[in-house]
């Protein structure tokens, strides 16, 4: 009998570290599967969307740049949760007899890491996040009407402003605030929670994203980036003892949730962390 087939979809995937987490999870459960790449280009993701229930697959990943092409699929040839609707992006897509389903698993993968890595609960609280691409909107969007405060800064403001008229159908304007680039000094420090929805911090030369003297307790620093062990952001967040996590833990806790919509299964959580930090470390 064929392995049952799983994946991941994106331009470029090579560098995903999804496959060493989900296959160390079918091998800890005896689930006889394996979880691919596909990288497929923009043009070809619909003849992929098409195809994939002939082809066997039972679920994949969906990453840059096809998260909100796959939402559009699936509007018209398939299913999408609230989620996923409401944020507007597929990261996760589950193929029965049925068609195919879309789901959103980075919000909640977000708000797991938040409460199991960090130690933070948002509700009630003042949330800053900086950047409001489509890292910033998963984390907005799933946050919703939580915290009492939700400041964004980017430095493209009418990306910002996109972000907020999106946030404003469905949550309380009154919540969000944009803060321009150069008041971030004003509003930073009184955060009980910053987050790092920029890519600044994949590359070892990159600066901070904001100034280190902006990070003042009693804030706590997520830093969505988890291509290395530990960020710029993160360590000058340690050094001025603030609690610090990467993203490492949001995309395990995704990537727990997108399994048990694949398999039903609880899955393997600590196997999946030991082996991302696993691979980590191999790439290098």
């Amino acid at each position: 009998m064929a392995k049952k087939k799983y994946g991941i979809i994106g331009h470029p995937v090579t560098h995903s570290l999804s496959p060493a987490m989900h296959n160390a999870a079918f091998k800890s459960l005896g689930i006889d599967a394996v979880y691919d790449l596909y990288d497929v280009r923009p043009e070809e993701l619909n003849g992929f969307m098409d195809t994939a229930k002939g082809e066997g697959i039972l679920g994949f990943n969906v990453t840059i740049p096809h998260k909100i092409a796959a939402k559009e699929y699936l509007e018209h040839a398939g299913t999408l949760n609230e989620n996923a609707g409401r944020l507007g992006a597929v990261n996760t897509v589950k193929v029965s007899s049925g068609g195919l389903s879309g789901y959103n698993t980075d919000g909640p993968g977000f708000y797991r890491s938040l409460v199991e890595d960090l130690k933070f609960e948002p509700e009630g609280k003042t949330v800053f996040i900086l950047g409001a691409g489509g890292a910033a909107s998963a984390v907005l969007m799933y946050l919703g009407d939580g915290p009492r405060k939700i400041l964004i800064s980017d430095i493209d403001t009418k990306k910002a402003e996109d972000l907020k008229d999106h946030y404003v159908k469905y949550y309380d304007p009154k919540r969000l605030e944009i803060i321009s680039h150069e008041k971030l000094g004003d509003s930073a420090p009184g955060c009980d929670l910053l987050v790092n929805a920029t890519p600044i911090g994949m590359k070892e030369s990159d600066p901070l994203p904001l100034d280190e003297k902006l990070l003042k307790a009693p804030m706590r620093v997520y830093d969505l980036v988890y291509n290395r062990p530990l960020t710029g952001l993160v360590k000058a967040a340690r050094r001025s003892k603030l609690h610090a996590v990467t993203g490492l833990g949001m995309l395990l806790y995704q990537g727990a949730i997108a399994f048990e919509i694949w398999t039903g299964m609880q899955a393997p959580v600590d196997v999946m962390r030991r082996a991302l930090n696993d691979a980590l470390k191999a790439q290098g």
